[in-house]
């Protein structure tokens, strides 16, 4: 019995130095991800509130849902109109990097620190257009070039990119995604 009880202390011991062990993480990047944002002269701005009855990010385990977000110009409003109407695909693909700077300042405010972002995992770009429009992936690419300039290999993603008849308030994008963070 004396035998099978030390056994168990020794088993125990050696599972708690394990779960010490673990718990220390390394960390993701061999760069700091908000040092990269000076880098590529990226600003973030205040966390853009809901315009309605919802929350910018639910985190459940280690994924980061993240709500729609609009083209947030620097001086306030949004970038509107139909791309390939109203703004080239050029414009639209600005608009898109606008929205993930949008994402980014959401997602810094509900992480304190984008280190922490382990993986870009899904993105839904939508783009408002008519329905002869067919160029939503370059537009949306705005989005996931400045997603992967930040973030690198972990920022490339499952990603949708559809065409949209309206979006709210006439923006021209709206992009969600989903992250997944360190706990």
């Amino acid at each position: 019995m004396k035998r099978l009880l030390l056994l168990c202390v020794i088993l125990l011991s050696a599972c708690n130095q394990n779960v010490q062990k673990t718990e220390t993480t390394e960390p993701l990047y061999d760069y700091d991800v908000e040092e990269r944002l000076e880098e590529l002269k990226i600003t973030l701005r205040e966390s853009p509130p809901p315009v309605a009855n919802y929350v910018n990010a639910v985190k459940t385990g280690n994924l980061m849902f993240m709500a729609g977000k609009g083209p947030t110009k620097a001086e306030g409003g949004y970038v509107t109109g139909k791309v390939g109407i109203d703004l080239t695909v050029e414009e639209g693909y600005e608009a898109a990097r606008l929205t993930a700077i949008a994402q980014l300042s959401v997602l810094k405010h509900e992480l304190g620190d984008l280190n922490k972002v382990v993986r870009i995992v899904k993105v839904l770009g939508m783009v408002n257009c008519d329905s002869s429009f067919t160029q939503h992936p370059e537009v949306i690419n705005g989005f996931s070039d400045l997603m992967v300039g930040v973030f690198g290999e972990r920022a490339k993603h499952a990603r949708a990119a559809v065409g949209m008849g309206s979006l709210p308030r006439n923006i021209a994008v709206e992009i969600e995604m989903i992250v997944e963070v360190q706990e």
